[in-house]
């Protein structure tokens, strides 16, 4: 995990480095659900539930879906291989409900990938709403702050999904930003601070480490492997591990590196912006995009609280030996994977 000069750097996976204009088509992005393909997800349903009653337990052949799984499969592909995000909407929530709506998204979410644990608690399908934590909490993870807004970064897997089943009041816009885009602008721009995000940086666990562990790990920002660009970048867990006086002290070249990488990442032409309706899916190559929100308004006493499901999902595109080691499998194989629960 060391840092590289500016002639060691180079652009990657240009074929990626879309702009806000080149995705102004909300269609262009947007894959809607038949009625005909809600049908037969309402079919998989019922066979899934003959089969246990336990939503975890389902796996792939137990919720069939022969005409939509192929489609599924392509826009897996333009996860991995082309821009980076999708979303899949007029999944019928209000007439199914959250529950028949969450097995649901489940189930199309093994047609992606395998799902990973989130966190220690090992939850699979969790939730992103107001669980009563303050941004203040040096503990609190990013899916259970209310109301506030969420900067640029990436989750813990290949692919994030994102299921709306309640929007709440108001505001709340799902942004996504090229992370590939913005990479290849600081390398053209400024290589030898792309080099310094190559070398590992610390990143707070958030009390999540196993038992006797540190409380910080490292990760580079940027990792090149076979002519792919992986990216991993969470910059207040960064900035968070130096509250532990034994984790490396971030040095002047890594913070005006994130500085520099920061301009193109919150740049408006660097990314889009979508509102969820319920029953809308989103999913994000977390390699390729960084996600974030807007700030938005909840009213638990007329019930409009704003709800996601959210799954971490590896995909199969990626095989073992198209990923750095970093990347192998880690919320599979890490202490988080010890548990396995719903949120």
């Amino acid at each position: 995990m060391a840092t590289l000069t500016a002639d060691q750097v180079r652009p990657l996976e240009t074929h990626a480095n879309w702009t806000a204009a080149d995705v102004a088509d909300t269609e262009a992005w947007t894959y809607r659900l038949t009625a005909d393909e809600i049908a037969e997800l309402e079919e998989a349903l019922a066979v899934a539930r003959s089969r246990t009653d336990e939503v975890l337990d389902v796996r792939i052949g137990d919720f069939p879906l022969p005409t939509l799984a192929p489609k599924l499969a392509g826009l897996a592909d333009q996860l991995i291989n082309g821009r980076g995000f999708q979303r899949i909407s007029a999944l019928p929530v209000e007439r199914v409900g959250f529950e028949d709506a969450s097995w649901m998204y489940w189930g199309i979410g093994l047609h992606l990938g395998v799902p990973w644990p989130q966190n220690v608690k090992g939850h699979l399908l969790g939730d992103v709403k107001d669980q009563g934590k303050s941004p203040n909490d040096p503990t609190a993870r990013g899916n259970e702050l209310g109301g506030v807004a969420q900067a640029f970064h990436s989750d813990g897997s290949d692919l994030v999904g994102l299921m709306c089943l309640d929007p709440g009041v108001s505001g709340g816009a799902s942004l996504v930003a090229n992370a590939v885009g913005a990479y290849n602008k600081l390398v053209e721009s400024e290589p030898e601070l792309a080099g310094e995000l190559f070398g590992g940086l610390p990143y707070d666990f958030r009390g999540e480490q196993s038992e006797g562990g540190t409380p910080f790990y490292h990760v580079p920002v940027f990792s090149e492997h076979g002519d792919r660009l992986f990216v991993r970048y969470i910059r207040p867990y960064i900035e968070a591990s130096q509250r532990h006086d034994d984790a490396p002290r971030l040095s002047d070249g890594q913070r005006a590196a994130m500085e520099a990488y920061d301009a193109f990442i919150y740049d408006a032409d660097n990314r889009v912006e979508m509102m969820f309706e319920p029953g809308d899916m989103q999913f994000v190559n977390n390699y390729h995009a960084l996600h974030g929100r807007k700030a938005y308004e909840d009213n638990p006493e007329t019930g409009d609280v704003r709800w996601l499901k959210r799954l971490w999902l590896a995909t199969e595109i990626l095989q073992p030996e198209d990923r750095p080691d970093r990347f192998q499998a880690a919320g599979a194989t890490s202490h988080w994977s010890d548990k396995r629960t719903k949120a």
